[in-house]
Order: C-alpha cells, then structure tokens, then sequence
C-alpha cells in the first residue's frame, strides 16, 4: 500500500500562483513515476503532469503546457506543482496519483492501477 497526502490547494485569483505537494508513504519501491490529474463537477478526471522517478522525464498537458511545472524529490518520495497563471478553468480538484508499471504511459486507465490521493481543491476566481 502507498499513502498519498496533498497539500496546498486554496482560492486563488485569475492570474495568481499556487504550489500544491503530495507526499507519498509505505510502499514507495512500488512507484515507478508520479503526477497530477484534476476533475470538475460532471467531467472525467483528465491528466495534468506527471514525472518519472527513474529519469525524471515530465509530462505536460497541453492545457497547462508553459504555465505549470512538475518537479519531484525522490529521497522524500514527493512531488510539487507549481501553477502559474492561473485562469478560472484551472479550478478543479487535483489529485496525486502513482504510476505501478515500469513502462510509462499516460492512459489514465493505467493510472487508476496506482495509488490515488483523496484530493485537493483549486479554486481560480475571476
């Protein structure tokens, strides 16, 4: 089992900046890279960035592509992103979440054989 805790989602204006961290406890040996994913009311949780624990490979959507930043700390078995420019359809809840295979992909369905956060609110106020 891998425990996943996020922290620093909030309220934020258009444009602002906040940093959300997820750190990761238990079996860390089982986690092969880590990201982000964020869902609203009535959509499907679609994938936002990620990072690979072996070569520190990131991955980005293209939504948020030049505007958000992914970065990892192995030793802590944690993850950051930095969310700059924050527009009102940024407003979601983002979840932490492991990837279990050593053959990255960024199909969710393969996602959702990790471990998943209980999530953390971004609210982007216009």
């Amino acid at each position: 089992q891998v425990q996943l805790i996020e922290s620093g989602g909030g309220l934020v204006q258009d444009g602002g900046s906040l940093r959300l961290s997820c750190a990761a406890s238990g079996r860390t040996g089982d986690i092969y890279a880590m990201g982000w994913f964020r869902q609203t009311p009535g959509k499907e949780r679609e994938f936002v960035a990620s990072v690979s624990w072996s070569n520190d490979n990131t991955y980005y959507a293209d939504s948020v592509r030049g505007r958000f930043t992914i970065s990892g700390d192995t030793a802590k078995n944690t993850i950051y992103l930095q969310m700059n420019s924050l527009k009102p359809e940024d407003t979601a809840v983002y979840y932490c979440a492991t990837y279990p295979f050593e053959d990255f992909s960024l199909r969710t369905l393969l996602w959702e054989r990790g471990y998943w956060g209980p999530g953390t609110q971004v609210t982007v106020s216009s």
